[in-house]
């Protein structure tokens, strides 16, 4: 599975003008799953996730987890982690996971991280979403697992 973090001082998920999720200093996490990806790889990439020090200690070093700066999780599917840019100018997007394995894995990463004690809203699996987010940092993190 592959993730882009991005450390957030607010973020938000809409649907036809409906807000789905919001959450205020946190993490705004899109997550993809993979082809060949099983129920390891989701609770693997909750697990680090949940443990990644990227938020400042009262020194302003990155020393904190999710849990220790007492933030949010606000995930939101995205397929388009999976693209192959290697060849022509159109993304390939075949190595993305098919889109039932690829719900089931986001709601397992989802449920994983809930267990792990991450409080977490979530966009909307497989509709058009418009995100909005304020970047703190900037902090902006690739995870694959």
């Amino acid at each position: 599975m592959r993730a882009l973090l991005q450390r957030v001082s607010a973020a938000r998920v809409c649907v036809s003008g409906e807000e789905v999720g919001r959450i205020d200093a946190g993490l705004l996490v899109f997550v993809c799953a993979m082809k060949g990806d099983a129920d390891a790889q989701a609770r693997a990439l909750a697990s680090k996730l949940s443990r990644l020090r990227i938020f400042s200690d009262a020194a302003g070093k990155m020393n904190r987890s999710i849990h220790d700066a007492g933030g949010r999780v606000l995930a939101v599917s995205q397929f388009t982690l999976a693209a192959d840019t290697r060849r022509g100018t159109r993304p390939g997007f075949s190595d993305a996971a098919p889109p039932d394995d690829g719900r089931r894995l986001f709601d397992l990463f989802v449920s994983e991280l809930t267990a792990l004690g991450v409080a977490v809203e979530t966009g909307r699996f497989g509709a058009e979403m418009q995100v909005s987010l304020t970047n703190d940092g900037p902090v902006t993190i690739w995870l694959e697992v």
